[in-house]
């Protein structure tokens, strides 16, 4: 099937009716004017049943994960209680996903069991009492999910098991496989069951089989994780755990998130850059592996640094060391994604030597200076575009002031299934301040716009509490492209951006003006505090979804 591709910039041009007119009339979604200068060189590319309406339908492979996991060093038992820092770990990433968890334990003795507990719902309504006890271990990974409505079922919860004829084998999985058509069909051909669609049951499965060059004295772990890096090598971040270790993994090109902590003795100096006190060096109690950092201080352990793409990281009883890299091409550039400083990473998070807060902070500064407005307060659509909207304020001299108050007991609308919801969601979700309303002119910023469903209410929330004006200013760019690698932004023609230009949605939503910080402005704010340099392939990021750029290209078998 030939899946829509959405309209063309000459058709953005002709007014929000029209366009919608011409997107019902023509399915393909190129430019039907002859006299159009507009690009029509656009990715265009198949859609399966088994992908189309990705986000709303069956598609079962897009979700927005977390993974953690943690080992006790030195003599076992451990004095660590490594199932209660997982627990809280995935607490700290709940925001990565809230409609399953799971938590699989090993005491380090036998290979062939785990303790094992996942379940639906939030971390702190699965693990209770009785759960943790169960829990017991030496070591232990999990895992929090998001996913579409359609694969909301407890057989798709992660950390997934399996037993293999070396012993139990467990896994958890952040990000979606690009190639997992072909690398389905190749397990299958291996005699291999699947009970799922999921891709994280997929590399489960594939890391049973033995790698091209054979084993010898028993399973050669790094190299059927390295085989399955060259057979798949985007977008993951992985933790796999056997009896007595724990493998962490990034795809060579870095595309999802991944960290490494050092668990402290009690009385030693947290400090986040990864350094030691006085330069001696404290002793481990246990290491930890993140999707994020945000969890370490609240479990007593120092962020030490990223896994890099490609890397390949053992973690046993006796410390962390790196067993593995698998190159990338040396033509292709590493791909952090770079909506997880847009939106999804929790502010004091750090990714390459930066904390999140000071990206979005920087953000805020950058679209003052693309997109100024004579304007009495600058505020935030709370709390995602807090950080941006005080980086506008700094810049433009407007002083920052409160406008919306936020039910802090309703979940992000972006990660809930239907529009019914997002919808339903918004006016449950904030009130507003109408003393620091009315009367005022008003910069109101946002980190994005997806579909479009919830700034129109928040702009009527602020008129009806007597907004003189409301500015809309989003700190990124429009979002105009599917992601394929582990972000629920489905297909081209639920995004607003390729409906309306700026003008028209404004028009649309009942802004009397709205703007968007652009690409090249989102790339120099989040290179501004980088402590790597991005050159050489470092320190890259993945713009697919504002540029229809993907970084590993499109594979020849293509499913999406």
């Amino acid at each position: 099937m030939d899946g829509p591709a959405g309209p063309s910039p000459c058709q953005l041009r002709k007014g929000r009716d029209e366009t919608m007119e011409r997107l019902s009339a023509n399915d393909s979604g190129s430019c039907q004017n002859d006299s159009c200068q507009c690009d029509r060189t656009q990715n265009e590319v198949k859609i399966n049943s088994k992908r189309f309406g990705r986000g709303a339908i069956e598609s079962g492979l897009t979700h927005e994960c977390g993974v953690f996991g943690a080992i006790g060093t030195g003599e076992w038992p451990t004095q660590v209680d490594v199932a209660q820092v997982i627990c809280l770990g995935l607490v700290a990433l709940q925001h990565r996903g809230q409609e399953s968890a799971g938590i699989v334990t090993s005491e380090g003795k036998s290979a062939r069991t785990f303790n094992t507990h996942k379940g639906m719902g939030l971390i702190n309504n699965i693990f209770n009492d009785e759960a943790m006890r169960k829990l017991k271990g030496n070591l232990g990974i999990g895992h929090t999910r998001y996913s579409t409505s359609a694969a909301s079922e407890e057989v798709n919860c992660q950390p997934f098991v399996v037993h293999t004829a070396h012993g139990a084998l467990a896994v958890a999985h952040n990000g979606e496989l690009v190639n997992c058509s072909s690398l389905r069909k190749m397990v299958l051909g291996r005699g291999v069951g699947l009970s799922t669609h999921s891709d994280s049951e997929l590399i489960t499965q594939a890391l049973c089989l033995n790698p091209p060059e054979g084993e010898t004295n028993g399973p050669d772990w790094p190299a059927r994780i390295n085989h399955l890096m060259r057979l798949a090598p985007l977008s993951y971040s992985l933790v796999i755990m056997l009896k007595d270790k724990i493998y962490a993994v990034r795809d060579p090109y870095g595309n999802r998130p991944l960290c490494l902590g050092k668990i402290l003795p009690l009385g030693s100096s947290f400090l986040m850059n990864g350094s030691a006190k006085n330069g001696v060096e404290d002793r481990a109690e246990g290491w930890v592996v993140s999707s994020e950092s945000c969890g370490f201080l609240s479990i007593g352990a120092r962020y030490v640094r990223e896994v890099l793409p490609g890397e390949i990281i053992e973690m046993s009883r006796h410390g962390v060391r790196t067993v593995d890299v698998v190159e990338r091409p040396a033509d292709k550039h590493q791909a952090f994604c770079i909506f997880e400083y847009v939106y999804f990473a929790r502010a004091d998070s750090i990714f390459e030597g930066q904390m999140v807060y000071s990206a979005r902070l920087q953000c805020g500064r950058m679209l003052a200076r693309e997109s100024p407005v004579d304007a009495d307060i600058v505020s935030s659509v709370p709390e995602s575009g807090t950080a941006a909207a005080h980086g506008y304020a700094r810049q433009s001299g407007i002083p920052f002031m409160e406008v919306l108050c936020k039910n802090r007991y309703v979940g992000r609308t972006f990660i809930q299934p239907s529009t019914r919801l997002r919808q339903l969601g918004v006016a449950k979700k904030f009130g507003a301040l109408s003393e620091n309303v009315r009367g005022k002119r008003i910069v109101l910023i946002d980190d994005s716009i997806v579909r479009g469903n919830t700034i129109g209410p928040i702009i009527k929330l602020l008129r009806d509490a007597g907004a003189a004006e409301v500015h809309i200013r989003i700190a990124s760019p429009p979002l105009k492209y599917p992601c394929y690698m582990g972000i629920n932004i489905p297909t081209r023609e639920e995004l607003i951006a390729n409906k309306m230009d700026s003008f028209k949605l404004a028009e649309h939503v009942g802004a009397d003006s709205l703007e968007y910080l652009s690409v090249e402005g989102l790339v120099s704010a989040i290179h501004y505090n980088m402590k790597v340099t991005p050159s050489d392939g470092v320190g890259g990021h993945c713009t697919a979804c504002l540029t229809g750029e993907y970084p590993g290209g499109l594979p020849d078998d293509v499913d999406w």
